[in-house]
């Protein structure tokens, strides 16, 4: 347990390093506290799960202050994260026929009584959407082992000024594209339009279309000699489909390639060189690529730019799923799923906080031998909640060295105000009543 300590706390000195002083030491606390599994055991309660590691009463406040006024941000203690990962030599980066997977989602933390929550997400139970603080996640893909890790590379919180769902995905979109390499490929899911991403710049992508998606060649057929001449080109329809009764035909594929993969026979179906219905013919093309497995119950149907075969197309959209184990991790393995805090910058710092503590907490897992939960558990699994397990039986290893910069700040605080009387906020001046009588002049006061 010291050995698994250690290197837990090691980790999350290298994030909090570059933060000022004081605050470092507020975040490795508080990383603490989500990785070990206190916020899951208050069930969503900040000060208490912080009492709960072992902690005194002013480390306690001081950590509270560095998470809603700690002058730190999820980008910084992101790029601290990427370097541990990249230098550890564990984490193997995906790559499929030059192109790495990076994949885009957005996640919501459902706050139903927050007052004045002006964001939502969709809710899938409950068919629409409800209140909630929507994160952006960007993570490349990779695995360790046999076992896929998406390292994140940004958190995009929505707009004050716009929080629509549709601001925030182009945002979204917008952050992505900037995080990219050269060759990199975003990787969305159905939630994304083929329009978004043109519109933020994307030249390298996988999205999942509709069912019902179309495209028009982006060029014009021959004349055929009479009538008016075509301004847009063919219209293309992988799938077939039903419109007010009537059967619509899919359109004749450019090409077809099958494979076999063990009992089942893969499909894949494509046209190249479309535009969206409704633009010029000189706008960006995609292809568009309709898979049929013989285990699936519906085709899957992609939108691309990427010159690649069917099948590493396949494989590409495929590796997004590593990107679903970060909210899984921060939200059911460490709490996240309930929060206690109404402070509106606390509100979003605390959600990325924890995405990022249950990336850390599903590396160290994948790389620290892997823990039984019993003597009955004789095949562990390297999983996060394992490693959570074993951290709650600890408190906070105060007697662990430190590095030199991650301290308490030696700040003068004798001068100021302290209990109620440090809390206390001047009133706000009192406006004067206006005067009621028909003249405000002295003599008419005097009279």
């Amino acid at each position: 347990m010291q050995e698994t300590g250690s290197r837990v706390i090691e980790v999350r000195c290298a994030v909090a390093a570059a933060v000022p002083i004081g605050t470092n030491l507020g975040l490795v606390h508080l990383l603490w506290m989500l990785v070990s599994g206190r916020w899951l055991e208050t069930r969503g309660a900040v000060i208490p799960g912080l009492s709960a590691t072992g902690l005194s009463e002013p480390a306690v406040r001081r950590a509270w202050a560095a998470l809603g006024q700690g002058d730190w941000t999820s980008a910084g203690l992101l790029a601290r994260w990427q370097e541990p990962v990249e230098q550890g030599g564990r984490w193997r980066v995906h790559a499929y026929e030059g192109y790495r997977p990076v994949a885009v989602d957005v996640t919501g933390f459902w706050r139903p009584r927050l007052r004045g929550c002006a964001t939502s997400h969709y809710h899938g139970p409950a068919g629409k959407a409800l209140p909630a603080i929507p994160i952006g996640l960007v993570a490349r893909v990779g695995s360790i082992g046999p076992q896929r890790l998406g390292v994140p590379l940004a958190f995009v919180r929505a707009d004050d000024a716009d929080p629509r769902p549709a601001a925030h995905e182009r945002a979204l979109l917008v952050a992505a594209v900037q995080a990219a390499a050269d060759d990199d490929a975003l990787v969305c899911d159905a939630g994304f339009e083929i329009r978004q991403l043109q519109e933020a710049g994307a030249t390298r992508y996988v999205v999942r279309a509709a069912k019902n998606v179309t495209g028009r060649r982006a060029r014009l057929t021959a004349y055929p000699g009479r009538g008016r001449p075509r301004e847009r080109g063919e219209l293309i329809r992988p799938l077939a489909r039903t419109y007010r009764d009537h059967a619509l035909a899919p359109t004749a594929p450019d090409q077809v390639v099958t494979w076999q993969e063990g009992e089942a026979i893969v499909r894949a179906e494509w046209w190249d060189g479309l535009v969206l219905p409704d633009v010029p013919l000189d706008s960006p093309t995609c292809r568009l690529i309709g898979i049929h497995d013989s285990r699936w119950t519906e085709p899957l149907v992609l939108a691309t730019t990427l010159a690649v075969s069917a099948r590493a197309l396949r494989d590409l959209y495929l590796a997004r799923w590593p990107v679903e184990q970060l909210p899984l991790a921060a939200k059911q393995r460490l709490g996240a799923a309930r929060a206690f805090v109404s402070a509106p910058e606390t509100c979003q710092r605390l959600p990325a906080l924890a995405l990022l503590a249950g990336s850390i907490l599903t590396y160290l897992a994948a790389t620290l031998p892997a823990i039984p939960t019993g003597s009955w558990d004789r095949r562990p699994r390297p999983t996060p909640g394992r490693l959570r397990r074993r951290l709650a039986r600890s408190v906070f290893p105060t007697a662990f060295p430190l590095p030199d910069r991650i301290r308490q700040k030696a700040a003068v605080t004798a001068h100021l105000p302290t209990g109620f009387r440090g809390q206390r906020r001047p009133r706000s001046p009192v406006p004067a009543p206006a005067s009621t009588s028909r003249s405000s002049s002295p003599q008419a006061e005097v009279a």
